[in-house]
């Protein structure tokens, strides 16, 4: 089958093909998934080592930055103050130092386990703090006032917190609402430095703006705000380590702080509370916050790497699992498929087995007669073949199918039987009829002297005589054999003899001479039969104007006869085609109607081993060459008696007038002249006397003239030449007085007169000399 690679073919393919589609469909929808489940998965491992080399640079930034706005609205408050200067020159070489471990982070670091996100907020960091200088000049030149400088430096920061909620997204569910609210608590601690940072330009100023006052007064409520909001938020340990916090004294001082800020107005509020208690209190609180909120972060990360972990391992059992189930199914389908597939292959090899060898089986068996059971010879399909699902209904039925095809063949050879049967019965019936309308012609023709009616009756005789072939073929087309049987070998002359005298155009066919070689007596009958067919074949499918020239010789193995026709031949597909016609006799189709003389040969080829062989002839017809078996052939003595008394019919014939000599003829295939004038009336005829000895079924009385023997060659042209002068003398055409070949041209054409044609030759070898078979096919002249 032509799969994988190509569109499959087979059941068992096709079966395959559908089960694995869906499953490999699903595998790629499960692989999918577990792609993307992995992949964050693993993020999420990895999210605590990324917010370490990430998140923690971006972290210190933020601090010294933080650190740097309250020193900057310090010097900025109080005047450009030198002290205050010089603490804020040294605070900006700690912020140059963390930013620089910053960028050293983003620059080192692996940039691949970052998502598009987080690389995105890393950039706006860097480009946040890359601001940073310019904001610098502003503030040691004094080009800024404190509260916008504090405003400046609260926009440097903000991008740090984007960055820790990127760093922390990868996380779902629960973790990444603890990781938000970390973050969230994280904005605490930068509330609390804002706080720090405008408390410290205030007491630098000395007092503060309605603006500056809402600024502070807003910063201390989102504090206490984000951390009423957000704490209850946090796992139970985190939770409980704020809740410790708040109950602590660096809270309780800070959110006392707040509250003295928040009565004591905008004029008060610089003088609202000490600036180093204030100081250690707010250091003190943003470590803390600071502290909260990493430890909240690391236990959140570790709960973030135990799910993923746990998630994996799920993922990872889910997987195999699904690898199985995929598995599991398919291995169902391929032996789902295969059990199917064999289930079909039985039925396939029971029909093969039906039409390559029961069929032809039963059918060769009814053609030789036997007795066929079609239950035994269709055996049903086992029960274990025939399950009730539609593989168990298409056997059942070709049970049926098969029993009906079995016992179809039987009713079939039964009915061609009876039909051969009735044809054979109408063949004999019919050829007991030409038998006795060959007594009769013969017995009239023993009555008559006259001429023109011993004409009349020598062409019912010839007819009558093919008539005859053509019942015997009925009957060998049946699958009996003729009647007509020799008791001893014939000769070949003669056999050919009788052959041409069989045909219409008897007088085209051209005949050599003859070497010494008889025919087997069984076999008489059928080359007799053989050869007129062939020899029909080439008269009939050639123009009238052309000769069948047939040559004969000894080869190895046999006695060949060669039957060349002028016509228009066959092609070489015409030719393999009447080849499997002569050497197949058992295929015999009736429809084919045009080549019933063929399959007689082939059936008379078979039945005595002779080979049949059809090519293109030199002149352009068709050449039919027949090899005839040593089997065949034997040996018949020069000069045999006449058959013994009681072979013969009680009957005396006429006597011969002729000299004696028998009848004349030529040897190299030509044809008598036109009789010379003057010649002498036609003298009454003497039955046989040219007949060769092995043939003749009745002798003269011992007073009687012998006869001499005579040739196939002398008998064709002599009836030949007596038909033509008979023809001309009717229509009255003046015959050639030119010379002959003849030595006595009045002898030959009284012998010519009194000699009948080939056909009542073939006749008198029926009527005279039958074996007891045939005179018991006699025996059936009556319907």
């Amino acid at each position: 089958m032509r799969w994988p690679f190509g569109r499959p073919t087979t059941v068992r393919a096709r079966i395959v093909t559908l089960a694995l589609a869906p499953a490999v469909a699903l595998m790629a929808l499960w692989s999918f998934a577990m792609v993307s489940v992995t992949g964050e998965l693993r993020g999420l491992v990895r999210v605590q080592d990324v917010y370490e080399d990430f998140g923690t640079p971006v972290d210190t930034a933020i601090g010294q930055i933080q650190i740097e706005r309250r020193l900057a609205a310090a010097y900025l408050g109080g005047r450009h103050r030198t002290g205050a200067a010089v603490d804020l020159l040294a605070q900006q070489r700690r912020t140059d130092r963390a930013v620089s471990a910053l960028r050293e982070a983003l620059r080192e670091g692996d940039h691949g386990r970052l998502s598009d996100r987080q690389r995105q907020s890393l950039d706006t960091m860097i480009a946040a703090v890359d601001r940073l200088e310019g904001l610098r000049e502003r503030v040691l030149s004094g080009r800024i006032s404190w509260d916008r400088a504090v405003t400046e430096y609260n926009a440097l920061v903000e991008p740090g917190f984007d960055v820790q909620s990127a760093l922390t997204a990868l996380q779902a569910g629960q973790l990444a609402r603890e990781a938000q609210v970390v973050i969230e608590l994280v904005r605490v601690r930068e509330f609390v430095s804002r706080e720090d940072a405008l408390v410290a330009g205030a007491r630098a100023a000395g007092t503060l703006t309605d603006r500056q006052y809402d600024t502070l007064t807003a910063t201390i409520e989102d504090r206490r705000v984000f951390e009423r909001t957000y704490v209850p938020d946090l796992p139970s340990d985190s939770r409980t380590l704020f809740e410790e916090f708040q109950r602590g004294a660096v809270h309780r001082a800070l959110t006392a702080g707040e509250d003295a800020l928040l009565r004591a107005g905008a004029d008060n509020a610089g003088r609202a509370v000490t600036a180093d208690s204030w100081r250690t209190t707010t250091d003190r609180a943003v470590k803390r916050y600071m502290l909260l909120c990493t430890r909240s972060a690391k236990n959140s990360a570790a709960r973030g790497r135990a799910f993923a972990y746990r998630e994996l391992t799920r993922a990872a059992a889910v997987g195999v699992v699904g690898l199985a189930a995929v598995g599991l199914s398919l291995w169902f389908a391929v032996r789902g498929a295969r059990r199917i597939s064999l289930r079909l292959e039985t039925l396939r090899d029971a029909a093969d087995l039906l039409t390559a060898r029961q069929l032809p089986d039963v059918m060769a068996r009814l053609s030789a007669g036997e007795e066929v059971d079609a239950l035994a010879e269709a055996p049903p399909l086992a029960d274990r073949e025939l399950k009730p699902d539609e593989i168990g209904q298409v056997g059942r039925a070709f049970n049926t199918a098969r029993l009906a095809a079995v016992e179809a063949a039987v009713k079939q050879a039964t009915l061609r039987r009876g039909l051969f049967a009735v044809l054979l019965n109408i063949a004999r019936r019919n050829q007991a009829l030409v038998h006795r309308q060959l007594k009769l012609v013969d017995t009239l023709e023993r009555r008559t002297d006259d001429p023109d009616i011993l004409a009349e009756l020598f062409r019912i005789d010839h007819l009558t005589t093919r008539m005859r072939r053509h019942a015997e073929s009925l009957i060998i087309l049946s699958g009996a054999a003729p009647g007509r049987r020799w008791r001893r070998p014939v000769p070949v002359a003669d056999v050919v003899s009788s052959a041409v005298s069989e045909i219409e155009d008897y007088a085209r066919v051209v005949v050599p001479p003859m070497p010494e070689a008889g025919v087997a007596a069984d076999a008489v009958a059928d080359v007799v039969h053989l050869i007129a067919e062939l020899l029909e074949n080439a008269t009939v499918f050639s123009p009238p104007h052309t000769q069948v020239t047939l040559r004969v010789g000894r080869a190895r193995g046999g006695f060949v006869l060669e039957i060349d026709d002028r016509g228009l031949g066959l092609d070489s597909d015409q030719i393999d085609e009447a080849h499997r016609t002569v050497n197949g006799p058992e295929d015999f189709d009736p429809t084919r109607h045009d080549r019933l003389g063929l399959y007689v040969v082939g059936r008379l080829a078979a039945r005595h081993g002779i080979e049949v062989t059809l090519c293109r002839s030199p002149y352009g017809g068709t050449t039919a060459v027949v090899l005839l078996p040593e089997a065949v052939l034997a040996d018949v003595e020069p000069g045999t008696p006449a058959p013994p008394d009681e072979e013969r019919v009680r009957r005396q014939p006429s006597r011969d007038t002729t000299d004696g000599r028998g009848v004349g003829g030529t040897t190299d295939g030509r044809g008598f002249g036109a009789p010379t004038p003057g010649a002498p009336s036609l003298p009454t005829r003497v039955r046989q006397t040219s007949l060769a000895r092995g043939l003749r079924t009745e002798a003269p009385s011992p007073d009687d003239i012998p006869a001499r023997e005579v040739n196939a060659e002398e008998v064709r042209a002599i009836f030949g030449a007596y038909q033509r002068g008979l023809d001309r003398g009717r229509k009255g055409i003046p015959t050639s007085t030119g010379p002959t070949e003849r030595t006595d041209a009045s002898t030959e054409r009284t012998e010519a007169s009194m000699e009948r044609t080939d056909a009542s030759t073939e006749r008198t070898e029926a009527s005279m000399e039958r074996t007891d078979t045939e005179e018991g096919t006699d025996a059936d002249d009556a319907p």
